[in-house]
């Protein structure tokens, strides 16, 4: 029975922190809710757009996401819903089978939400969050950058008031350039405008409030509804001017009322068309959602469980499948406004979704005169703030394998779509680490004097034996640095005459395969052959329990010493230097 309860708790951690929910966090959770709120209803319209898709859409996938995340996920305080890059790549994938405006283009994107919701339940219960470590950050940072320039580029035509289209940026900048003669002047003064607005409102609005005197919960909750601001006074502007008349494209008649709730139908042969979209966005976003949970949740001194997290998200996909949505994963800047508003648990969000739904009832039919032009600038102003050109020098400064990665990431985006984009920089990402690790680092090591410690002879001053080689290896050896090893031995005992002794030292060896299990038996009969005597020392204990299992220790003509320290001080006795007392 306390089993069940256990693995209750751990699959539904609402029932955890539920069972402590008081007034105080009611209280927490509402206020933050409300910021959200305001804060979401223009996102989840922009973001529709962004993929494609009716605004309302953008809404549905705002409400029972939210709820079966509650139910699900370990953060407290992250707020799942439409983020940019998964609207990105939802208009990728689904731009590729179907044309947007059509109920085909709508059902597929219904679809792709369900299968990145299964897919991601899939790996939680399978326990496969480790999968995400494939995606280094350099790469997850490039693709980032990458998406943020060609979603701001994407939406200059709403900005512009022209038909512009395009999978890339050189195809997006080519239709703009083709088109930019027909700019429609109303449009291009709302767009420039908001776009002014919301910048000034990010960056400046908070302390200009706060030196006017007003308390910083106050002019915190104005700036976040700076959003709303905007969609409003344009609204406003556009009904009142007839602006839609003079060609300023508006969001039009939105459904009033709540989504139909139910299974979408499922095409097995567009669920194929669409898996590999579906594994990409699912991955992406839950490498985007892990880090910001884990990030908030360290400041709190909370735990997340990353499997557990796979499966919440994969939930509350499919809870935006059911209601008529399409992907969605967790929001770094709502989930920072969502902590800075005080969430305590993931009851906010629930708050939030029920707000959403409130506006669904109420409001959309004054959406009616929203500019497309504001969304477009809504999308701009947040999309920018993920652009860190400054990682490419700070990258190449540290390491130039990574920034190829990074590099190969951006370019492969601009140039090429998103979803070969981050294929390519996976795939770079695993072609320099095998790289990097079949040529592992070796050292010839040697005593520090009066000391047990043994250092690189090429950096340190050290003692060392004409009798005695110690080769350290600073990796796990596997089939794909096997040979090198190999290779390295046997160059480095060429033509020493005065050799007798060759220890391999291996602290940084976590394992050893089986290729390179055979390798050892080879260096080791090689060796015997040259009258060299080959030890191992240092080993780690689960590498020496799986030597143990093979019959290499038996046939090994030297020995394993507990430490380096250990096997100079019997080999070389008359160079090895005794350790010096301390003062």
């Amino acid at each position: 029975m306390m089993q069940l309860k256990s693995n209750l708790k751990k699959l539904f951690p609402i029932l955890e922190w539920g069972v402590a929910y008081s007034r105080g966090t009611f209280a927490s959770d509402l206020t933050a809710a409300v910021i959200v709120t305001i804060m979401l209803i223009p996102q989840s319209l922009a973001y529709a757009m962004l993929a494609g898709l009716p605004p309302e859409v953008g809404l549905y996938a705002s409400m029972l996401p939210l709820v079966f995340y509650a139910l699900f996920g370990t953060s407290r305080t992250l707020a799942v819903g439409p983020v940019a890059v998964a609207s990105l790549m939802t208009a990728a994938a689904v731009g590729a089978i179907a044309k947007p405006g059509t109920i085909g283009y709508l059902e597929a994107a219904i679809l792709l939400a369900l299968l990145s919701g299964l897919m991601l339940m899939a790996m939680g219960f399978l326990r496969l969050g480790f999968l995400a470590n494939f995606l280094s950050h350099p790469v997850i940072s490039g693709f980032i950058t990458a998406s943020g320039l060609l979603i701001a580029v994407s939406q200059m035509k709403h900005i512009l008031g022209v038909p512009a289209g395009g999978h890339n940026m050189v195809e997006q900048v080519s239709a703009l350039a083709a088109h930019v003669r027909e700019t429609n002047l109303p449009t291009l003064l709302i767009g420039t405008l908001s776009v002014a607005f919301l910048f000034f409102v990010r960056l400046k609005l908070k302390a200009l409030l706060l030196k006017l005197g007003l308390r910083p919960g106050l002019a915190d909750f104005i700036t976040k509804a700076g959003p709303v601001i905007a969609v409003a006074a344009t609204t406003l502007v556009t009904a009142s001017w007839h602006l839609d008349a003079a060609g300023v494209r508006v969001v039009g008649a939105v459904p009033v009322g709540l989504p139909a709730i139910g299974l979408p139908h499922v095409d097995l042969t567009l669920a194929r068309d669409l898996a590999v979209a579906a594994f990409l966005i699912s991955l992406i976003g839950f490498v985007e959602s892990i880090s910001v949970a884990q990030t908030l949740a360290a400041k709190r001194r909370q735990r997340i469980d990353p499997d557990q997290e796979l499966i919440a998200l994969g939930a509350a996909n499919v809870g935006s499948a059911l209601s008529g949505g399409y992907p969605v994963t967790g929001g770094f800047a709502r989930s920072v406004v969502n902590f800075d508003a005080g969430a305590e648990t993931p009851a906010a969000g629930a708050f939030t979704a029920i707000g959403i739904a409130a506006a669904t009832v109420f409001l959309t039919p004054f959406l009616y005169f929203l500019p497309k032009a504001t969304l477009a600038a809504t999308i701009i102003v947040a999309v920018l703030s993920l652009v860190d050109l400054k990682a490419l020098s700070r990258t190449w400064a540290y390491s130039r394998s990574d920034f190829a990665a990074m590099a190969a990431t951006i370019l492969v985006t601009l140039g090429a779509g998103v979803e070969l984009g981050v294929s390519a920089g996976v795939a770079l990402s695993l072609a320099l680490y095998l790289y990097r690790t079949s040529r592992p680092h070796c050292a010839i090591v040697g005593q520090v004097p009066g000391t047990e410690h043994f250092r690189n002879v090429l950096r340190h001053n050290v003692v060392t034996s004409d009798k005695v080689l110690t080769l350290r290896v600073d990796e796990s050896l596997y089939f794909a640095n096997a040979r090198f090893l190999e290779d390295k031995i046997y160059s480095l005992i060429a033509g020493n005459k005065a050799l007798k002794h060759v220890v391999l030292m291996c602290p940084a060896v976590n394992s050893i395969d089986a290729s390179a299990l055979e390798s050892l038996e080879a260096i080791n009969s090689r060796l015997a052959h040259a009258g060299v005597t080959f030890h191992l020392s240092e080993v780690k204990g689960p590498v020496m329990d799986r030597l143990k299992r093979s019959h290499f220790l038996s046939e090994l003509t030297g020995k394993v010493f507990l430490s380096q320290f250990q096997a100079f001080t019997e080999l070389a006795p008359d160079k090895a230097q005794p350790k010096q007392a301390a003062e």
